[in-house]
């Protein structure tokens, strides 16, 4: 039995997001209240070269420091095709362009609180090309890493975002199941 939305509003809205309020009734018949954040889909791209992979360093200010991700991000509005997504933030943030683009599984990000979906794609046969990043990215680094000095930051929490956790997963998995 499924939760029952008896009433929603609208509470903010910017490009990125909305913030709404549904009053709800649960199967027993008791009510509450759930806040949602509705995003746009994103995209995480595991950009791999040989035995090594580019990420990107920025300054993210919900945590008030600078972190160590996959190119990821999201447009602001809904998209159609995932994979043009995924090879336009790519080109934006590292100026990679993939020859080749491998669709892995999409994912819920942080469902207990948000409605966005993360696809993952691997990029491979790469070359480099002028980045196109946006005022908010000014402040971004590219930085290629053997896969092992990766996975050592990701071991021992130097890499926390969760969605390269899960991307990088995802892949590994793939991997297994493709040789």
């Amino acid at each position: 039995m499924a939760i029952r939305t008896v009433s929603t509003r609208e509470v903010y809205r910017n490009h990125w997001l909305s913030v709404r309020e549904d009053a709800i009734e649960r199967p027993n018949g008791d009510r509450g209240i759930y806040g949602v954040i509705d995003k746009h889909d994103c995209a995480s791209i595991l950009p791999i070269d040989g035995d090594h992979i580019w990420l990107v360093e920025q300054y993210r200010y919900t945590i008030g420091e600078r972190a160590l991700e996959l190119p990821q991000g999201g447009w602001e509005s809904e998209i159609d095709d995932p994979e043009a997504l995924a090879r336009g933030e790519l080109r934006e943030e590292t100026g990679l362009v993939a020859g080749r683009m491998i669709k892995l599984p999409w994912m819920w990000i942080a469902y207990g609180f948000a409605r966005q979906r993360q696809h993952i794609f691997v990029a491979e046969d790469l070359t480099p090309g002028p980045h196109e990043r946006d005022y908010e990215e000014a402040d971004m680094e590219i930085v290629r890493l053997p896969i092992t000095t990766f996975e050592e930051k990701i071991r021992t929490g130097e890499i926390r975002d969760v969605c390269t956790i899960a991307a990088w997963g995802s892949y590994q998995l793939w991997l297994k199941s493709n040789r």
